[in-house]
């Protein structure tokens, strides 16, 4: 029954993982760019939730509307401050080589982390979760699985069903789909391509707020830098499952939980990170696109 529960604790932790990865590999995909700000948004939208539910919190209001309010004020903020990164500190740099790109990006995201200091200081706040962690569901054998568990996974399978939909059946998502595969060709057929990549940076900062709001649920300690460490593992899940896909995102961000709660639960705590990275290391030199990544050969 342990191994059972090292295992819901891991594809737990995998969702989270997996909902930030599908924000990581939407904007890959679409912009070909690492926003590696994308983990200083999270701890945005955890800030902004935790200081809405905090103000709603009288207990006037029925106990689901906090959580609910304070998520759906987050996903709005972390939306419109994902569009205003993109405006501003990536849409210049649009034809501009990727270390350029990469290097503005870890700019924003000291950017981030030092604004939020100043704002709501260093000091570590306890966010309250969406859903109670007492709350558990008994399962055969004497296990059980809590009811936050039970939300991120449903929420995760939620959203890469939205995004498969959306970018497979939408005009935008097919717009989205046509710029992944050549801006150039699909600013001649008509399309907005800055238009194409603003949506995608809100859709992405959205996915970040309610990965927030679900991480500091199940890790209640918030501050500046709490979406540094997930951001980076998320990123990792987005490669080790193939960034620019949907599947791959979701796929990576699962195994990438369940290695490391194993890993910490049976070899080390201290070494729980290093042997994710190790394992993405093993699995790049077998197949360097990720599990689910395709390798696209450029003509030259």
């Amino acid at each position: 029954m342990v191994f059972l529960n090292y295992l819901i604790s891991g594809i737990g932790l995998g969702s989270i993982y997996a909902i930030i990865a599908l924000g990581y590999t939407m904007v890959y995909g679409i912009a070909k760019m690492l926003n590696f700000a994308h983990g200083d948004v999270i701890m945005v939208g955890a800030y902004v939730c935790f200081f809405a539910m905090s103000g709603l919190g009288g207990g006037s209001l029925p106990a689901f509307v906090p959580p609910l309010a304070g998520t759906l004020l987050a996903m709005v903020v972390c939306t419109v401050l994902g569009v205003v990164i993109e405006r501003l500190a990536y849409k210049p740099l649009r034809q501009a080589g990727s270390l350029a790109v990469l290097i503005t990006a870890i700019g924003v995201s000291y950017f981030l982390q030092n604004a939020a200091q100043l704002l709501w200081s260093s000091s570590p706040k306890m966010f309250t979760p969406v859903v109670s962690r007492d709350l558990q569901v008994p399962l055969p054998g004497g296990s059980s699985i809590s009811v936050l568990t039970i939300l991120t996974v449903a929420v995760c399978v939620i959203i890469m069903l939205f995004l498969t939909w959306f970018t497979g059946r939408t005009k935008m998502g097919k717009a989205m789909r046509a710029c992944s595969e050549n801006k150039a060709a699909a600013q001649l057929m008509g399309i907005d391509v800055n238009k194409t990549i603003s949506m995608t940076f809100a859709i992405g900062s959205a996915l970040a707020a309610i990965a927030g709001v679900l991480y500091l649920s199940a890790y209640p300690s918030l501050v500046p830098t709490t979406g540094s460490l997930p951001g980076i593992k998320a990123f990792t899940a987005a490669v080790f499952g193939g960034i620019g896909s949907i599947p791959g995102a979701l796929l990576g961000g699962l195994l990438l939980g369940v290695i490391e709660i194993f890993a910490g639960a049976y070899i080390s705590t201290q070494l729980s990170t290093a042997i994710v990275f190790g394992v993405l290391i093993v699995v790049l030199l077998v197949k360097p696109a990720g599990l689910l990544g395709k390798v696209v050969r450029e003509k030259v």
